[in-house]
């Protein structure tokens, strides 16, 4: 976690109440994790509130900015706009848990708390699994428009009549 440390929230030394810190995301964070992106270029603001309690840490995490992805249909980059909050409880225990998804136990003796992986997770689940550039052409709507599937309504209307006669049996 060494490389992460300037992700760390040092509590220890903090008086109970509110507390505010920034961090922003570029490409140099998201190549501490080597993994892949399906984005790049991210220009991200990040914004931690935490409230402090005697036994246990609320946090609020705001992220927002921009990333540039690749449309699905016309594979050209285009900038693509991401805001998303979690909210986080650090409670104290014997050892570190994250196996609840809003709820993340640290040890005791920890004096602070490294909101990189949480960070990580807020953006990339942001990211659209179906990249679609919003400027496309009137030539891309239309293919777009062609080969996407049939609306439920639209399928209904397609069923062979003879079908019909026996959804009334059931009756």
């Amino acid at each position: 976690m060494d490389k992460f440390r300037n992700y760390d929230i040092a509590f220890s030394g903090l008086k109970d109440g509110k507390h505010d810190f920034r961090f922003e995301v570029d490409q140099a964070f998201f190549n501490l994790f080597e993994t892949e992106q399906e984005f790049s270029n991210p220009k991200i603001s990040a914004h931690v509130f935490m409230v402090k309690h005697e036994n246990f840490l609320e946090l609020e995490i705001d992220v927002a900015g921009t990333i540039q992805l690749v449309c699905d249909i016309t594979t050209t980059d285009f900038d693509y706009q991401i805001e998303n909050q979690i909210k986080v409880l650090v409670k104290f225990g014997d050892k570190y848990d994250d196996s609840d998804v809003d709820v993340i136990t640290i040890p005791k003796q920890d004096y602070a708390f490294n909101v990189a992986q949480l960070l990580y997770e807020d953006i990339v689940l942001t990211v659209p699994m179906k990249k679609v550039s919003p400027k496309l052409s009137a030539e891309d709507i239309s293919l777009l428009e062609k080969f996407s599937p049939q609306d439920e309504l639209e399928k209904e209307e397609e069923i062979d009549p003879r079908w019909n006669a026996l959804k009334n049996l059931k009756k």
